[in-house]
């Protein structure tokens, strides 16, 4: 596993410093208060900067914080975004709007899910239909209640994946499409979808209302890490069919932009699951239904996607049975940042680079859509 220290993050510093960069760049914010606190007693909100006419037809928006832990790398892009760009540089006719943080709880507690254990980027699906049923969960979901952090229990559940994947014939990766494609059955498994719409299902809800719905075209960013190869942004188009502005996109973007087209079954070689549903770009999409809308999203590569799957177990166990507050806690908590958002200063400086060159292609494609 990961080693070295890790010196945990700050949740109230991280906001403090894009409330300020989000004031120096002359933005308007909204703050979208949580009912919960941090670990540590902190006030925790979704904060809404809006840069330029807020009713302008175009708009740049981004993202952050969809899974809770990952919103340090985002938040970090929207900040560098605000600290070179001002509200006056705008054209008359552009907005942009940072939604930073839209899962503060898991930002806070440094968790990948929400306050109900619930993973965001499976909670966006209708919930007035019957939920989907991912049948080849339900073998596996003991799996994840072992008592043991490193024991028998856990060893036991290890060969049972370990076995589950060689019989498979498709080894890890078959695993990996059943797991995290999401379940909506067990409140205490992984992945887990929810039964109902989240918090932050519901304030997205109303800053697309109250911030988004008017707009004519937009481009659009969900920020994320974890999956792909160490130190790469991918630019992906990611949704249930292609949808109208995919070709303007690849237009814009080129052999720079993935596309994936979830359903059952389907495999990706992105190291992003293709078979998951509940995916909060899918659900801007089917929101702004009338605006010429680019969602995508950028998916920074962290560590080899069975790393990953051990941090996401641990910390599940850790608030199983564990405390995080405890000296094991805050070690499971340092691994799992050092996993989505790792300490390495090239792989900072390279994802900083590569998100903000982005950022500028689609903001000077803006004019265009």
């Amino acid at each position: 596993m990961l080693q070295g220290y890790v010196q945990l993050p700050d949740f109230t510093e991280q906001r403090e410093d894009f409330l300020s960069a989000a004031q120096q760049a002359g933005a308007r914010v909204t703050s979208y208060p949580h009912p919960l606190a941090g670990p540590n007693g902190e006030t925790l909100a979704t904060d809404v900067a809006v840069l330029g006419n807020p009713l302008s037809p175009r708009l740049l928006v981004v993202v952050s914080g969809t899974h809770g832990v990952e919103g340090y790398y985002g938040s970090q892009c929207q900040i560098d975004w605000l600290k070179v760009n001002h509200a006056n540089a705008l054209p008359a006719d552009t907005a942009v709007v940072m939604i930073h943080l839209i899962n503060p709880w898991g930002t806070a507690h440094l968790r990948r899910v929400n306050e109900d254990n619930m993973d965001l980027n499976r909670n966006f699906v209708d919930f007035s239909q019957p939920l989907p049923d991912n049948a080849h969960y339900h073998a596996l979901h003991d799996i994840y209640l072992s008592q043991d952090l490193n024991g028998p229990q856990r060893a036991a559940a290890d060969d049972i994946i370990d076995n589950y994947a060689q019989g498979s014939g498709s080894g890890w990766g078959e695993v990996k499409k059943i797991v995290e494609a999401g379940q909506y059955h067990y409140a205490d498994g992984i992945f887990f979808g929810g039964q109902q719409a989240s918090w932050s299902n519901l304030t997205l809800g109303k800053i697309i209302a109250h911030h988004l719905s008017h707009a004519q075209a937009m481009i659009s960013f969900d920020l994320h890490t974890g999956a792909g190869a160490y130190g790469h942004p991918m630019l992906m188009a990611i949704a249930r069919q292609a949808y109208p502005m995919l070709q303007q996109a690849r237009d814009i973007f080129g052999p720079w932009l993935y596309v994936l087209i979830t359903g059952k079954n389907i495999g990706s070689d992105t190291g992003v699951t293709a078979t998951a549903t509940g995916y909060l770009s899918q659900f801007m999409l089917d929101n702004l239904p009338q605006t010429r809308l680019i969602q995508l999203v950028i998916e920074c590569g962290t560590y080899d996607s069975e790393t990953m799957h051990h941090l996401v177990r641990d910390d599940h166990w850790l608030h199983l049975y564990g405390d995080p507050q405890s000296t094991q806690g805050k070690r499971i908590k340092g691994e799992l940042f050092e996993g989505f958002y790792p300490q390495d200063k090239d792989w900072q400086q390279l994802v900083k680079l590569r998100s903000q060159q982005i950022f500028s292609r689609a903001f000077n494609a803006l004019s265009s859509l």
